[in-house]
């Protein structure tokens, strides 16, 4: 997609948030099922995802570990958005995201109730290659950063909320 064919299928919903902020509001889901021993079932909207615990805290490492996919999750926001930002602004950039993040297994496997339950730190990196200057380059960052809803969400801890209900017998 370049930049025309990308303006060309944003702008009408721009224009259409812009006249009615209320079509821009979106709830998105995600639906897991429990799964045999540790392990609860996602679906991704092209496949199932098997989700189980990490080594560190007890997994075999045959299911995928929720902490990698959040970082992924991450990733992929960071590199979609990018692209899109790259390709409004004109610059032709190439190269890869990555997301790390550190964990404590202490505290999720409640050895210490002094060690965080979740990440403590998140990087997110891009190396990049292309003809564009540095000053584009930070630009393109800062853009990316802005405009990334999953980064957006982890810098602004949204409000939760989580409840139970009985399931149908």
């Amino acid at each position: 997609m370049d930049r025309e064919q990308l303006r060309s299928v944003q702008e009408p919903l721009k224009e259409r948030y812009r006249q009615d902020p209320g079509q821009a509001l979106v709830t998105l889901h995600a639906t897991g099922s429990l799964g045999e021993g540790i392990t609860c079932s996602v679906a991704t909207g092209r496949a199932r995802a098997e989700a189980g615990l990490h080594p560190a805290s007890g997994g075999d490492g045959s299911s995928l570990c929720s902490g990698d996919m959040l970082l992924e999750a991450l990733a992929a926001c960071a590199g979609v958005t990018l692209r899109a930002v790259a390709t409004s602004l004109g610059l032709d950039v190439a190269g890869t995201v990555r997301a790390e993040g550190d964990l404590d297994f202490r505290g999720t496997l409640a050895v210490d109730k002094e060690a965080p339950v979740g990440f403590t730190s998140i990087r997110l990196g891009f190396d990049l290659a292309g003809e564009a200057t540095d000053e584009e380059l930070d630009t393109l960052l800062r853009l990316t950063l802005r405009y990334c809803v999953v980064y957006q969400t982890l810098a602004g801890a949204p409000a939760l909320d989580a409840r139970w209900s009985r399931a149908a017998a």
